[in-house]
């Protein structure tokens, strides 16, 4: 497996000085093919710069035996350095300076003897006290217009699109392992599964939730299935009653039963109106017992109050939302509060940057071998750079410790469950059931007001965002 190393270890330190530092990349068309060939134009110099060359460092590189998807040449592997690169910034070209930086935002060691959201043994004495809830709770209400109420985990199935592989020592994302992983969410009283069909990412999901249903694993009347309508094509030109209908049957056939809890809509041309006619139609087949509620997918505040206005009874919006991407604050938030529309947000964790995995992380050894991975490799850079997150993950271990070795995964999860109170439940994606238990970890404790203060100063600090969900990775403003 071909390695690279990167003179720009810290690109945000110039950032973070004013110096004058190419741009990154400001749209979603930076793709895996796009970082691979960035990456593949750097070639390694006859003496390696990087801060870690121990023997025991060393001797911890070679016993790591890549993922599959890397031995294809499929993965991304970066040794960084923490030195001053040889060349002025003003010399770097925008492909060095996004490449080392995703590499640093990214990096995830592939050091398995410690899961990024293991459970603390603080954590184990607590559970033996009886602190930890056997289950993860339920929302306190059901959504809006229906009966379906949400665990306040939601398992996301994105990661059983066929993306995620990553490390084959712990990938379950297909075949009877995936199928077989229902059965502990659900007894830790994850209960609802987040879907959809292969226009949006989900690949064969459905069908292995179906799977699941079918086999026994898990049991239709015990869990709540949202899936998704996606709106890509040419029918946002021409939208129709039946082509809604025709399109929910599939994930019926799919998944082996006669209605959806939840039907979220994606819509990808805004300049195409017709989504406020799809949405319609969806409370038209909520109206007809086809689906028990209507959602939305990363739709900005203006449409959601088109739809609203024109009398489609929305639940809910999924939307991205974390300590690095906190977009719905400025007005998504507000105007959920005042509807009543629950948010479901994604990307909590930001695909395990926000663990303890990366404190002090120097960036060694980086491997972008998931699309979650590589979804949120940029962000840092618009959050306030690799400085800024570094103080941001010591405040959460501060945090965490002040509640018993609280996890820092936990505790950025709570913080957006506890941040509003429109949240009723998070979206945590799953490669594998490692994660349940630290998942009903997270109730074990709450952010206190000191506690909030703290994070907020911390996020004072870095770069507020401009613009709405999802503005950007349509073309706009981050």
């Amino acid at each position: 497996m071909q390695r690279f190393v990167v003179a720009v270890v810290d690109p945000s330190r110039d950032l973070l000085r004013g110096n004058r530092v190419p741009a990154l990349p400001t749209r979603r068309a930076v793709a895996e093919s796009t970082i691979a060939r960035s990456m593949s134009s750097f070639t390694a110099p006859p003496t390696a710069t990087s801060s870690t060359t121990t023997t025991e460092g060393r001797a911890l590189r070679r016993s790591r035996k890549p993922p599959r998807a890397a031995r294809r040449g499929h993965a991304v592997v970066v040794k960084a350095s923490n030195e001053e690169p040889p060349a002025a910034p003003a010399e770097l070209s925008r492909r060095d300076v996004f490449a080392a930086t995703a590499a640093l935002a990214a990096a995830i060691p592939l050091d398995r003897a410690s899961a990024p959201f293991a459970v603390p043994a603080a954590f184990a004495a607590m559970e033996t006290a009886g602190s930890i809830p056997a289950k993860v709770p339920a929302a306190a209400s059901p959504l809006k217009f229906s009966t379906s109420t949400p665990s306040r985990v939601i398992k996301g199935c994105w990661q059983l699109g066929g993306g995620h592989r990553g490390d084959q020592a712990t990938d379950r994302t297909s075949g009877a392992a995936a199928v077989e992983d229902f059965a502990a969410f659900a007894r830790a009283g994850i209960n609802t599964f987040d879907t959809g069909p292969e226009a949006c990412g989900y690949g064969p999901s459905e069908l292995i939730i179906g799977e699941a249903l079918k086999s026994g694993t898990i049991k239709r009347e015990d869990v709540n299935i949202y899936t998704k309508l996606c709106c890509v094509g040419r029918e946002q030109q021409n939208m129709t009653s039946d082509w809604v209908n025709q399109k929910l049957d599939l994930p019926c056939r799919r998944l082996g039963t006669n209605k959806l809890d939840l039907v979220q809509m994606y819509w990808n041309e805004y300049n195409a109106k017709h989504y406020v006619d799809a949405a319609l139609f969806l409370t038209d087949a909520k109206a007809a017992g086809r689906i028990g509620a209507v959602g939305l997918t990363n739709f900005d505040t203006k449409r959601v109050a088109e739809m609203v206005d024109a009398g489609a009874e929305i639940a809910s919006n999924q939307i991205q939302f974390s300590l690095l991407d906190r977009r719905p604050e400025r007005e998504m938030v507000p105007y959920c509060a005042k509807n009543g529309i629950a948010l479901l947000p994604y990307g909590v964790v930001a695909g395990g940057l926000l663990s303890d995995k990366f404190l002090d992380f120097p960036g060694e050894d980086v491997v972008l071998d998931t699309s979650s991975k590589r979804k949120y490799a940029s962000v840092l850079g618009y959050a306030g750079g690799y400085a800024w997150y570094q103080r941001l993950l010591a405040e959460l271990r501060r945090v965490g410790d002040k509640h018993g070795g609280a996890t820092i995964a936990n505790v950025a999860s709570r913080w957006v469950l506890d941040s509003n109170d429109v949240t009723p439940a998070i979206i945590l994606g799953a490669r594998n059931a490692n994660h349940v238990d630290d998942h009903r970890a997270m109730f074990a404790f709450e952010l206190d007001d000191d506690d909030k203060a703290s994070i907020r100063g911390v996020l004072n600090k870095g770069k507020a965002p401009s613009a709405d969900c999802y503005t950007y990775e349509r073309g706009g403003p981050w």
